[in-house]
């Protein structure tokens, strides 16, 4: 089997990818959504010169000066009529400065006694948030392939949007293999272990804003994995373990009884080598990582997220950032390395240091990792201090 280097193998993944069509969903379904198009303002934000503050909106050439109080402007309820000479208005924060007024001095800066009220000097503007300060009527708010988020909710929202276009979910079908894996609570016999990947992967695809089906793990049977490979309804088919070539291994094969034609069949990537993509005969897609946890838990971060975010017309290119390294690294093999790694803050710059056992069974140390290394192949020893690339993960 051939293999190709990790950008090589993603870049054929995602030439097999297009976007799903989009549906419309209320702000209340959006979070987690991509965007499928652009929000722009259909009025100024705010509409009206607001008040930032408690206190009294007046006229700046007149103070400071014993003004008379003529009404009240409340957010909700503004002061319809103009304001004149030596008069000022009652106003609280977020309410509209009336006509005639360009400033307001805050509560604790006035003396009230009755309709009067004494007010100090104040510059034009003081206090005063202008009409469009935060956007105006027409401006780009949110691109199409934003995720939306809180923050972008919010903004949506403030836009009077009460809708948005979204790409809809892409379906994934997630199939484990191996007759040594047993899920909990079942009770595993003595050369079983718990099936720690099927979960992780399902709850990081979620998190992608894919839909997710998973199937019962599959003895090692051909018929059997074929079956339930013939049985996904999904626009792609992840399957975890079997992905390999020895005598137990038998997705491949079970893909191919299905018409798989390759894109890549192998990838020079550590952990992860066995890691194939394809597209079956009748259209579905099939991602197939190794059974390893951290092998598979890498390949999603390099292959699977990428994948669902081209679905949803999202960005696709894993986002590193420069960190310097807190320990010396050995010189890389022929295959590129990603390093399970704890991030770390000294001095104002990011620092990494990168796990000493990076044995690709270790679910342990992938938990306690909030960062990958690279480590480009054939790279030369590094040392202590030196800049490295990273793709931090996301962790609470």
């Amino acid at each position: 089997m051939r293999l190709l280097p990790v950008d090589d193998a993603r870049a054929r993944m995602l030439a097999e990818v297009a976007p799903l069509p989009p549906e419309r969903v209320t702000l209340a379904g959006a979070p987690g959504r991509v965007l499928a198009e652009d929000v722009a303002a259909v009025r100024d934000q705010p509409p009206f010169a607001a008040s930032a503050m408690d206190g009294y909106a007046v006229r700046a050439a007149d103070c400071p000066a014993v003004l008379r109080v003529v009404g009240e402007s409340a957010a909700g309820h503004g002061y319809a009529a103009a304001v004149g000479p030596g008069e000022a208005v009652r106003i609280f924060t977020g309410a509209a400065v009336p006509a005639g007024c360009d400033a307001v001095v805050i509560q604790e800066d006035c003396t009230r006694n009755g309709n009067e009220v004494e007010a100090p000097g104040v510059t034009a503007g003081e206090h005063v948030r202008p009409a469009g300060g935060d956007f105006r009527r027409g401006q780009a708010l949110l691109e199409r392939g934003a995720t939306i988020d809180p923050w972008r909710l919010s903004l949506a929202a403030s836009a009077g949007r009460a809708e948005l276009l979204v790409a809809r979910r892409p379906k994934v079908a997630l199939l484990s293999t191996g007759e040594e894996i047993v899920e909990a609570p079942g009770e595993p016999g003595p050369f079983q272990i718990y099936d720690s990947g099927a979960p992780a992967l399902a709850a990081m695809m979620r998190g992608w804003g894919a839909e997710v089906t998973r199937a019962k793990p599959v003895a090692d049977a051909l018929d059997a994995v074929i079956e339930a490979l013939r049985g996904a309804d999904a626009d792609l088919v992840v399957t975890l373990g079997g992905a390999s070539v020895g005598d137990h291994d038998l997705v491949r094969q079970a893909g191919l009884a299905l018409g798989l034609s390759f894109r890549v069949e192998s990838v020079a990537v550590r952990p992860g080598k066995p890691t194939f993509f394809g597209v079956l005969e009748d259209g579905r897609r099939m991602l197939g990582l190794p059974g390893n946890p951290a092998s598979a838990f890498v390949c999603a971060e390099m292959f699977l997220r990428p994948i669902l975010m081209a679905y949803q017309g999202a960005p696709t290119a894993p986002r590193t950032v420069p960190a310097r390294l807190e320990q010396a690294l050995p010189a890389n093999g022929p295959r590129e390395h990603w390093m399970r790694a704890k991030l770390g803050y000294a001095g104002g710059a990011v620092t990494v240091r990168p796990y000493r056992d990076q044995d690709s069974s270790l679910v342990s140390v992938f938990a306690a990792s909030d960062a990958l290394v690279r480590r480009q192949a054939g790279a030369p020893a590094a040392a202590a201090g030196e800049v490295v690339d990273v793709l931090p993960l996301a962790r609470a």
